[in-house]
């Protein structure tokens, strides 16, 4: 799929921005999209986690801006990941698990290739996370430099750096083979701090880093002290996968403490590497001209509520870092914006960043108005939705509205919801769904999820979408 006229206007509209007659116009700006899988939102100095080290995730923030209260659409990594590509939530790209490929008719509506037909080098580096090893060959020849893998791959192999570093010295040669006069955009996806899947200690961080937080005793976080689970249905608790990995990774409080501590340490090693990316593009002269989208792909359960790993609708399963480094808005530099972003906002956000116009038919919205300081009108609401097919992992939809959050297990025998009113309840401590007194909202949040199913079922590649509005009985 070849850009439009309207597209490539854009990009020269772009691109010319901020030139006078008689001047050289300067290049569109260099894209580098930076995302680690299973960091959650707290996991971050600059959103005030005091103990762990993340120095250039915070330089990111201090240049940049940073979207404190941004979400994953579906909490598992290969169906956000499809969001990230396609700006779509997963009913409309129809990636529920991990065997699907994205499609050609999807691959043209990505980020990555509709840069490509205008005028970028392209990179992938790291988890390519959508569809099995057989789509790996057709991902590769959509891009100028490929070194993404299929599956999570292994953070330690003998004869190898540890693997952050390994995908490091990998962005860095793209960036060694980028000519100075074309634009770049790479994607580099990181596999930390993901578990190294039924292999302990499982947050394998390179041990380099094995004694950054010796002698630092990490205070309980919130929900750990049993109560929430001893309140669940059995079907949330027994034989379940997030139970099953509690048990193995934050059993007892000294497993807890070791696998917080080297999640850390995954996350700081991912943390250097970004900091050899800026130093290299900063060497190169092009900092100042190389736009840095920084996020997740979902949020991650340590410890809290009896479980670990995602999947669910509370917050940290959902809740993700986001932070939009653009150097031409200085102006916004270190600015916080709290309004609800959403995974499927990245590929809107960087065609935006190109100058390129993103199909009308993408559901997520362009972040760069929010990073240039203005107040356009913004969404009160959105959807969520995990229906990826696992006998231990219950599928969930839900919908967050205004300050109320709601979710219901529809295959649950009977069926079961959770309801929070997070204006008085930030911490999703106390379920409401059975309060009589919150009988009308809870009423008011199914017909809403309904209508978002029904809206999202609708949709079609070649029409331009809108949200679904809801209009009381």
């Amino acid at each position: 799929m070849q850009p439009t006229r309207r597209e490539v206007l854009g990009a020269l509209g772009g691109a010319a921005a901020g030139w006078r007659c008689g001047q050289e116009p300067p290049r569109q700006p260099n894209i580098l999209f930076l995302l680690t899988d299973d960091q959650r939102w707290d996991m971050l100095g600059a959103a005030g986690n005091s103990i762990i080290k993340t120095p250039n995730m915070d330089r990111l923030a201090r240049e940049g801006v940073r979207f404190a209260n941004n979400f994953v659409t579906t909490s598992i990594c290969a169906v956000s990941r499809a969001s990230f590509f396609t700006g779509l939530y997963a009913r409309c790209h129809g990636i529920h698990g991990f065997r699907t490929p994205l499609s050609d008719e999807q691959h043209e509506l990505s980020y990555p290739l509709r840069l490509r037909n205008a005028g970028y080098r392209t990179g992938f580096v790291g988890k390519y996370g959508v569809g099995g090893a057989d789509a790996i060959d057709d991902a590769a020849r959509r891009y100028d430099y490929f070194k993404g893998f299929p599956g999570q791959g292994r953070y330690l192999v003998e004869g190898r750096e540890h693997m952050s570093e390994y995908l490091g010295n990998q962005c860095l040669e793209f960036l060694d083979g980028s000519p100075a006069d074309r634009p770049w955009n790479l994607s580099v996806s990181f596999k930390a701090p993901h578990v190294q899947d039924n292999v302990a200690p499982y947050f394998i961080n390179d041990p380099l880093y094995d004694d950054l937080f010796a002698g630092v005793e990490i205070p309980p976080f919130a929900h750990m002290d049993g109560k929430y689970y001893d309140g669940l249905p059995e079907f949330l608790k027994a034989d379940t996968e997030s139970r099953i990995r509690w048990e193995r990774r934050f059993g007892t409080p000294e497993k807890w403490q070791e696998s917080v501590k080297r999640y850390y340490a995954l996350i700081y090693g991912v943390d250097v590497q970004i900091g050899r990316m800026l130093d290299k593009i900063e060497e190169m002269g092009q900092l100042d001209n190389t736009v840095i989208v920084f996020t997740g792909d979902n949020g991650f359960f340590l410890g809290e509520r009896g479980w670990a790993g995602k999947w669910y609708m509370h917050e940290e399963s959902i809740r993700t870092p986001m932070i939009v480094r653009d150097p031409r808005l200085p102006q916004t530099a270190g600015a916080v914006r709290n309004e609800m972003t959403l995974n499927i906002d990245v590929a809107p956000t960087i065609l935006s960043a190109a100058g390129l116009e993103a199909p009308q038919s993408l559901n997520g919205r362009d972040l760069m108005p929010l990073a240039r300081g203005e107040r356009p009108p913004w969404r009160q609401e959105w959807f969520y939705e995990h229906l990826f097919e696992h006998p231990r992992v219950p599928k969930s939809e839900g919908v967050r509205s205004g300050d109320w959050k709601y979710f219901v297990f529809p295959e649950a025998d009977p069926v079961y919801e959770e309801m929070y009113d997070l204006a008085s309840d930030p911490r999703e401590t106390s379920n409401l769904a059975g309060a009589a007194e919150h009988g009308g909202t809870l009423e008011t949040m199914r017909a809403k999820r309904e209508l978002w199913i029904e809206n999202l079922s609708s949709w079609r590649i070649d029409r331009p979408w809108t949200e679904p509005e809801y209009t009381p009985v």
